[in-house]
């Protein structure tokens, strides 16, 4: 029997590699001959680098970049499998947690440490990029990376503008004369599953300034800022990247690529599907197991689960698909008509948070291993007592 086992983490608890070998351990509880195929996913936000070099023989390296505050951070970022594809979330950079309630401002934090990783990774002969747009801190249409990268962004003196999103409103002309010529040539793809336009109401300063301690005098100066930073982009680069579906991902981040490189916009979890070849990995599966934390209706829009269903029935179309989670809330229901054909809480009696993030592994194990014994049962299949 072959079991392809593709989860997510179960953030606080388990890496998405340490759920697949609690998966893996309970099915060879039971079967210890199964042939258990452990693919580790993401859907492009955070544990995406882990994930993808767990699943592809990778390595992690690590880089001191400028923080979203202007100050040095120690950055992790992957390089896969095949040597030449680096990974990067851009939170290990820029995110949110590099700021506090005293300390967040998104008139004044850049992206400039995303374009130092993409450079080290240059420098370490990466010339393809995976680039998980997620959980930034920033607001700055990814004019900080630009300005890494070798892009000048000048006011109406000549000079380079300071970092920040509100700095844009003072952006008189763009220099790309200097950019690393290695971008032109690389291959990015941006994993995300944000929809939302750079500016407007539905923009990124509107929806996601406030998370960031934008109040409403900011979030306008901020929408303003990147609109004008749009109409010169437009002008200089002829690229209109205002209105695009994606634009707004990460503070605009993703409008900056747009802008300045030849990336492309991907579902988070489809390309993570891609980078690790799981339809391939598939073929002749008999059941896959997946899952993360928490499963509910919300899970059918891009979460990591329906995408490895999706995935597998498109390779091994009669393969059952059984999803685990922590959690298992409402609407889970609305997920049996798009792949997944059955979902399992892991928790087996009554627990608080603490019991249950400390008993995660063991209580994944054992609802994997009863899983299996039902396989087995249905199957007419030996199994161990």
């Amino acid at each position: 029997m072959k079991i392809i086992i593709a989860p997510d983490s179960f953030k606080g608890c388990m890496s998405a590699r340490q759920a697949a070998e609690a998966m893996e351990h309970g099915v060879h509880h039971v079967l210890p001959d199964a042939e258990c195929v452990l693919v580790p996913m993401a859907d492009g936000g955070e544990g995406t680098v882990q994930s993808l070099v767990d699943a592809t023989g990778g390595t992690l390296l690590e880089a001191t970049v400028t923080g979203p505050l202007g100050t040095p951070v120690h950055a992790q970022y992957g390089m896969l499998g095949d040597g030449c594809t680096a990974v990067i979330e851009m939170a290990a950079a820029s995110g949110i947690g590099y700021v506090d309630e005293t300390t967040r401002d998104p008139r004044i934090t850049t992206t400039y440490g995303v374009g130092e990783l993409i450079l080290d990774a240059l420098d370490h002969g990466a010339t393809a990029f995976i680039l998980g747009l997620g959980g930034s801190a920033t607001n700055d249409g990814g004019a900080g990376m630009a300005q890494a990268l070798g892009a000048h962004l000048l006011d109406a003196q000549g000079n380079e503008l300071s970092f920040g999103g509100a700095a844009l409103a003072g952006l008189a002309a763009i220099d790309v004369s200097d950019l690393d010529s290695q971008i032109a040539a690389a291959n990015i793809r941006l994993a995300s599953d944000v929809t939302n336009p750079l500016t407007g109401p539905q923009g990124t300063s509107s929806v996601f300034g406030p998370q960031k301690g934008a109040d409403a005098s900011m979030v306008a100066e901020l929408d303003a800022a990147l609109h004008h930073y749009a109409s010169i982009v437009a002008r200089d680069l002829g690229r209109d990247v205002e209105t695009v579906p994606g634009a707004g991902a990460a503070g605009g981040l993703g409008a900056g690529f747009l802008a300045f490189t030849g990336a492309r916009m991907q579902s988070g979890v489809s390309l993570v599907v891609e980078a690790t070849g799981l339809k391939t990995l598939a073929a002749g599966a008999d059941w896959c197991f997946t899952g993360e934390g928490g499963i509910d209706s919300q899970t059918q829009y891009g979460k990591t689960p329906i995408g490895v269903a999706r995935a597998l029935k498109e390779a091994a179309p009669h393969c059952p698909v059984v999803a685990f989670a922590g959690n298992v809330g409402s609407g889970v229901e609305e997920l049996y008509s798009q792949g997944i054909d059955a979902v399992f809480g892991i928790v087996p009696g009554p627990q608080n948070l603490r019991q249950a993030l400390a008993c995660g592994a063991e209580n994944l194990e054992r609802c994997a291993a009863n899983v299996t014994r039902l396989i087995a049962c249905t199957r007419g299949m030996t199994s161990r007592a």
